[in-house]
């Protein structure tokens, strides 16, 4: 069983890929760029969901696949949906898909479209959908708290229940290694505890030993840093403002015991990942 592993350059795919290869499933990645991928990663393919040309070759004797939703594609029934119609035909039976928390309850995100066509596509299906990922601080908004000491976002002071992408691709791998198990099933891993950013700021701060602050701002205000600061591309500001949003509202603050359910171990907490991840927030020089 060869298992397919989209978004295999990315922070949870990329970990998928290691854990099946260390677990000794066979994977194979597809990417847009294979050359972006280390020689230690495996068999890689090029792949597009908005290039046909690169489809059969993916989907070759793969019945598994791990489904992420590249940032840059919202328009899912015009950007994804041929390619997963192309996989059925192909043989794949089983996706296990990248979503977000709340996607059942939220039909403004890409993922919901995605989660929608999968319950009634006749494929077998499991949805992983994380909180939001401390990881973030350390990719999207690594440079506000390295360079600047600040954190600005949209979320207001509503609780996040924030969860390591490492516990997501745990989840995700157990669902890809044991479908059978898996199947229709809806797993929202979380850390163990909800947090604002306040506290975030504050645990930071105090691992690195300087001052940083949480500044929330309204909608207007994430469009203008997002993208004159960070640089963002329009359809991940929108998405990403959606998501911050549900902070906001206190919709996000809500916990789950899904990665011990699955994994049989506890969720990494926000200060071990903090101590872990140090090296990023600090300044060179």
């Amino acid at each position: 069983m060869t298992v397919l592993v989209t978004g295999a350059t990315g922070t949870v795919g990329s970990a998928v890929l290691r854990r099946l290869r260390e677990s000794g499933v066979p994977a194979r990645s597809a990417v847009r760029d294979p050359a972006r991928l280390p020689m230690e990663s495996g068999p890689a393919v090029r792949f597009d969901f908005t290039d046909p040309s690169t489809w059969p070759t993916a989907f070759a004797g793969v019945q598994t696949m791990f489904l992420v939703r590249p940032p840059a594609l919202a328009h899912v029934a015009r950007d994804m949906l041929p390619a997963l119609r192309a996989a059925r035909a192909a043989g794949v039976r089983h996706l296990v898909l990248l979503s977000v928390q709340g996607a059942g309850r939220n039909p403004v995100v890409p993922h919901a479209r995605i989660e929608s066509w999968l319950r009634d596509s006749g494929l077998a299906w499991t949805f992983v959908r994380p909180s939001f990922f401390l990881q973030n601080l350390t990719t999207t908004h690594v440079a506000d708290l390295r360079d600047r000491d600040e954190l600005v976002l949209p979320a207001g002071h509503g609780r996040t229940a924030f969860v390591d992408a490492e516990d997501v691709a745990a989840v995700a791998v157990e669902a890809l290694r044991n479908p059978a198990e898996h199947t229709g099933r809806v797993w929202t891993p979380t850390g163990p505890s909800a947090d604002t950013y306040d506290e975030v700021v504050r645990i930071v701060s105090e691992e690195l030993g300087r001052p940083l602050r949480y500044t929330p701002v309204g909608p207007l205000g994430w469009m203008h840093h997002a993208r004159g600061v960070l640089r963002m591309p329009w359809p991940m500001v929108g998405v990403t403002l959606a998501i911050y949003l549900t902070g906001r509202l206190g919709l996000a603050d809500g916990l789950t015991d899904d990665v011990r359910t699955v994994t049989g171990r506890e969720p990494i907490d926000l200060a071990t990942f903090v101590r872990r991840e140090r090296a990023a927030w600090v300044r060179p020089g």
